[in-house]
C-alpha cells in the first residue's frame, strides 16, 4: 500500500473559538489514537491534506509532528463542512506491523464479461471493500475478475478470496453484476 507523508503541529485541547481560529488559518484539527496510547491532538495544513483525502485510494500515513514524534497511521474518520465541503476534522488511527489493520480498499474490475458480450449491462455496486490484513500485506486495490460473469449473475463480497487478507464487508454485499437487457440474447 502507498505511503503518504504528513507533518503536523501539536496542539492543546481547545474550545470552539480556538478550533475556529485554527480553521481560519487554513489548519485542520486532527486527533491520533489507537494501540493503547494517549490521544495526540495536532493540526495539519488543509492544502497538505488534500492529496490524502481527495483520492479513492487508501494510504498508510507517515505522520511527523513538530515535537519530533513520528507515527504510522491510517485515516479513520473524516468530517466535512455540509455546505463548503472542506475538511473540518480528521481522526487518525495509529497502526503497526504486528497488528492487523482494518481499512477500506478500492475495487478494480479486470477482464471482459461474457454477459456483457451477449448484450447485458454491467453494474458496479461497490467501489471499495473493508478488509483486514497486516500492514505489509495491505494492497493498493482489490482486483475482481469479471471474465466468467454471465447474464443475470452477480459477484458478492463473500465469494472473493485474497491471500493474507480477510474481507470484513458483509459477505452478501453485491460487488458487481450483469443484468440482461431487452437486446441480450439468452442463448
Amino acid at each position: 500500500m502507498q505511503h503518504f507523508a504528513l507533518s503536523g503541529k501539536v496542539r492543546q485541547v481547545g474550545n470552539k473559538a480556538v478550533i475556529k481560529a485554527f480553521r481560519a488559518q487554513g489548519l485542520v484539527p486532527c486527533n491520533l489514537y489507537g494501540l493503547g496510547m494517549e490521544n495526540v491532538l495536532f493540526t495539519v495544513e488543509e492544502k497538505e491534506l488534500k492529496g490524502l483525502i481527495e483520492t479513492p485510494m487508501s494510504h498508510i500515513v507517515d505522520l511527523t509532528l513538530d515535537n519530533g514524534q513520528a507515527y504510522t497511521a491510517i485515516v479513520h474518520e473524516l468530517q466535512f463542512h455540509p455546505v463548503k465541503d472542506n475538511c473540518l476534522h480528521v481522526d487518525f488511527l495509529a497502526v503497526n506491523e504486528t497488528k492487523p489493520v482494518a481499512i477500506k480498499v478500492p475495487v478494480t474490475i479486470t477482464g471482459h464479461s461474457v454477459g456483457v458480450q451477449k448484450g447485458g449491462k454491467f453494474t458496479l455496486n461497490t467501489r471499495a471493500l473493508r478488509i483486514s490484513a497486516l500492514m505489509a500485506n495491505l494492497p493498493d486495490e482489490l482486483p475482481v475478475d469479471i471474465t466468467e460473469l454471465d447474464l443475470d449473475k452477480k459477484i458478492k463480497a463473500g465469494s472473493l478470496k485474497y491471500d493474507n487478507i480477510t474481507i470484513l464487508t458483509d459477505k452478501d454485499t453485491i460487488v458487481c453484476g450483469v443484468k440482461a437487457t431487452r437486446n441480450s440474447n439468452k442463448g
